[in-house]
């Protein structure tokens, strides 16, 4: 029977072979088929997904302004897909092969995916926050298209004991009135399934509209919870102080206008800052062969003269040291531009002026005696901008800050007496007799005292102008302006004068009494002991830190559970704003994203990009594919970007 190919045995021993080869079953053939359409159809959105997180963590555009098939340049977006598909042939085959309505690089699919990235950056910070209290950081600004944004930041402590600062959502509103942007903070908390009873502190700058004791935001936003305490942002208390204290001595305010007016007439055209830059390297190369500056990779950069501002006292810093450095440079542009007749006359006469002011030795001793102070101060103004710094360090730093201050009164005048003779002896401007008797112009002769130079110097300008600082300081960072604040400061063991025990469990009966039932405060009281004994154990450890380093020793001996009640006060605590930087920073970002030229940006757009953009840490996380599959949630999708039933 098995004799011919045709025969009937043949024929059943064939069929049952092709029985038992069940990967050709036409079910399972049928299924690799929907396989490999699932896979190219998820190739698809997966290479817009990575076009568009690379663009919107470099803050570009999207879109081009001509995305015909004939154009040249058709935006970004649709140029790295290109990109993408030159380097993987599976990439081009899929792509050219996908159906019209398929494609995924449509302008309303780019903002589903971007919008896709956002809700799961939200929600990841949601999942962040837990049942932990919170604090909202909120400013606003006006965009390139004039419209008033409004930044919300929420700052917290994570399960790992780390303080965490997320920008949650910015909100166009229309108008800067207390109602509408608590109106506002209300339905973003809302929708990111937070409540504003688990908010335990605010923080703004001090517009009237923010801290308004009757009708500003924080009154509002008290009245529905009585324990979100506000807390000045203290970055611009310095500011405050620090302007304050300027305008209080004249020759500091002159000096500051002064510096101002001559970098403006050096640097108002690109051909006299281009001299600028050339006298600068000049002077650097005589200074390096005289042996007066070292040589070495990054140093001796030729820089140009920074203009100040006033919402930024870091800047007046800069400004100051970038005209201390050139000051040489700047003294050459300006004698050239005093004799240049091509000049109009009113141009000479501001280079003559200007050059007149800083040959002066009044403007050369405030120009070192500011260095001076704001080297100090800067350095408290950056420390508290960042984001990881909580209340407790805030204040030791301010109080660290106040003793530097007075250390250069008591300390200062011999050394800061020798720079300023030095450089002047170097540019050869005037020395005056200190001895001599000091003329004050704005008195009359017969009024005259016998006040000599160096009183003057001395006295009137060195003294004055550091006691004016501390008095700001003092004034604006007190310590016993607010309970809450003492509260904080005592939280220190180490600090024997303020951790006094009945003392933090009265104040955290009358801060906390939603957080801490009576039951909590007993145990609290006996915990506390016991934390001052660990802390004190262990004098390298920083009250910043200290939650989260005793959080993993205790983990790693089985003993987390001794002082839940101390943890659950340290967190409420360094919850507490110190800053509103991060809002900041915000900003800074919406000025790189929503530019000149791409100011058309629709409000919930801008929204999204703003939010990956800021917490990329938190998106670069995020898979392709677990995109895909949300994104997969929002719709029907003509092709199938999941297999039935999976």
């Amino acid at each position: 029977m098995g004799q011919t190919i045709n025969s009937a045995h043949n024929f059943a021993i064939s069929c049952v072979a092709d029985l038992s080869n069940k990967s050709g079953h036409i079910e399972n053939v049928i299924v690799k088929r929907n396989e490999k359409a699932v896979v190219d159809a998820r190739l698809r959105p997966k290479t817009s997904i990575d076009a568009i997180r690379w663009l919107t963590f470099q803050a570009c555009s999207l879109r081009g302004h001509d995305e015909s098939p004939e154009s040249i340049n058709q935006g970004n977006f649709l140029e790295m897909i290109k990109i993408l598909g030159c380097y993987s042939k599976e990439v081009k085959e899929v792509l050219e092969n996908a159906p019209g309505n398929a494609k995924y690089t449509s302008p309303p699919v780019q903002k589903e995916i971007l919008n896709t990235f956002a809700r799961k950056v939200q929600k990841t910070i949601r999942e962040e926050i837990g049942n932990s209290k919170f604090c909202i950081l909120v400013d606003e600004s006006r965009d390139s298209s004039k419209k008033e944004q409004m930044a919300i930041v929420v700052r917290f402590v994570d399960k790992e004991g780390f303080i965490r600062e997320r920008f949650l959502d910015i909100v166009h509103v229309k108008d800067t009135a207390a109602l509408t942007l608590k109106n506002s903070i209300c339905c973003v908390l809302s929708d990111n399934n937070l409540s504003l009873q688990d908010v335990r502190g605010q923080g703004y700058d001090g517009a009237s509209n923010m801290r308004g004791e009757w009708n500003g935001l924080k009154a509002l936003i008290l009245k529905e919870c009585p324990y979100a305490y506000y807390v000045h942002c203290m970055a611009h208390q310095l500011q405050l102080a620090l302007i304050a204290a300027s305008r209080e001595v004249f020759e500091v305010h002159q000096f500051l206008q002064d510096a101002i007016f001559s970098i403006n007439v050096v640097s108002v055209s690109a051909k006299r800052n281009d001299e600028l830059i050339d006298e600068q390297a000049a002077d650097i190369a005589r200074q390096v062969d005289l042996g007066e500056l070292e040589s070495g990779r990054g140093l001796n950069q030729i820089g140009t003269l920074q203009r100040p501002t006033d919402t930024r006292w870091s800047s007046h810093y800069k400004s100051i040291c970038s005209l201390a450095r050139m000051f040489g440079a700047t003294l050459s542009v300006l004698r050239r531009l005093a004799i240049d007749r091509s000049l109009s006359v009113y141009a000479r006469g501001d280079a003559k002026g200007s050059l007149n002011k800083l040959m002066s030795y009044n403007f050369i001793f405030v120009l070192h005696l500011m260095k001076e102070i704001m080297a100090i101060t800067d350095t408290l103004c950056q420390a508290l901008q960042k984001e990881s710094l909580d209340i407790l360090n805030a204040l030791d730093l301010i109080s660290s800050t106040k003793e530097l201050i007075q250390k250069l009164r008591d300390n200062g005048w011999e050394p800061l007496l020798q720079k300023v003779n030095s450089f002047c002896q170097k540019y050869e401007v005037e020395l005056p007799d200190m001895n001599g008797m000091y003329v004050d112009l704005s008195k009359s002769r017969k009024r005259h005292d016998n006040t000599t130079v160096e009183h003057h110097y001395r006295f009137d300008i060195f003294t004055v102008a550091i006691d004016q600082q501390l008095q700001e300081l003092n004034s604006r960072f007190s310590e016993q302006s607010m309970e809450l604040l003492t509260l904080a400061a005592g939280l220190d063991p180490r600090n024997s004068k303020s951790f006094d025990i009945g003392e933090i469990c009265l104040l955290v009966e009358r801060f906390y009494p939603a957080d801490f039932s009576n039951q909590d405060r007993d145990q609290l009281e006996c915990q506390l002991s016991h934390y001052a004994i660990d802390v004190c154990n262990h004098p390298d450890l920083q009250i910043s830190s200290c939650l989260a380093d005793l959080t993993r020793r205790l983990v790693q001996t089985g003993k987390f559970t001794i002082y839940p009640m101390v943890d659950r006060l340290l967190r409420l605590i360094m919850t507490l704003p110190v800053s509103t930087a991060t809002t900041e920073r915000a900003f800074s970002a919406m000025k790189l994203i929503k530019t000149d030229l791409r100011n058309r940006m629709g409000d919930g757009y801008f929204r999204d990009y703003m939010i990956v953009y800021i917490e990329k840490e938190i998106a670069k996380k995020f898979t392709s594919d677990e995109i895909i599959d949300l994104y997969d949630l929002l719709g029907s999708r003509r092709a199938k970007l999941k297999l039935t039933g999976k």
